[in-house]
């Protein structure tokens, strides 16, 4: 990964990949991937999210975001408004966009979702009090060296039916980040 700021905004401004053409009609989700550089090195910022029925996310730990709303500009705004929302962090003031990641498909349980995430990278410029609301239990900061070390690899046994998989997971301070919060900073620790 660039470690340094002007790495990574020299990273994140590579061209995307073009998005396949049946995620035209798919719903639109983004979440906000905010970093904070300090002389360890970067880190991101991640919530718990609480405990939901019907949420297929429930518990898990994220990024801050969701579904775009109609009065949403663009997904950016998106990114901003739910991190506001669910951790209250305003990156309109305590942020600045560095760039994005390419959009993903959703998952859950295994199985594509009609829903994709777009990932948007931003630079926390302020420090700031985090105000969760009931979505969120815990906002918290992963060092990303330490992610990248492999001093936090751990699998995670993850169910489905009678079957019983391992997934490449880190455990940090209670947290287990798997699925697709964990892809999504394997690829921005890939970017070169």
């Amino acid at each position: 990964m660039p470690w340094t700021l002007a790495q990574l905004e020299s990273a994140l401004a590579a061209p995307l990949p073009p998005e396949p053409a049946h995620w035209a009609s798919a719903r639109r989700s983004a979440v906000a991937i905010v970093l904070r550089f300090t002389a360890e090195g970067p880190h991101v910022l991640l919530m718990q999210r609480a405990a939901r029925e019907g949420d297929r996310w429930s518990g898990q730990v994220s990024f801050p975001g969701g579904r775009a709303e109609p009065h949403d500009l663009d997904l950016l705004h998106t990114a901003r408004r739910e991190t506001l929302e669910e951790v209250g962090l305003d990156l309109a003031t305590h942020g600045r966009p560095l760039g994005r990641l390419p959009t993903r498909q959703a998952v859950a349980r295994g199985g594509p979702l009609d829903l994709t995430i777009s990932p948007f990278v931003f630079a926390q410029e302020r420090d700031a009090d985090f105000t969760l609301s009931e979505e969120a239990t815990r906002a918290f900061w992963l060092p990303l060296p330490l992610a990248q070390s492999g001093a936090l690899d751990a699998p995670f046994e993850y169910s489905r039916g009678d079957a019983i998989f391992k997934l490449p997971s880190w455990r940090y301070d209670g947290h287990t980040i798997w699925g697709m919060t964990f892809e999504m900073l394997r690829a921005l620790m890939g970017l070169r």
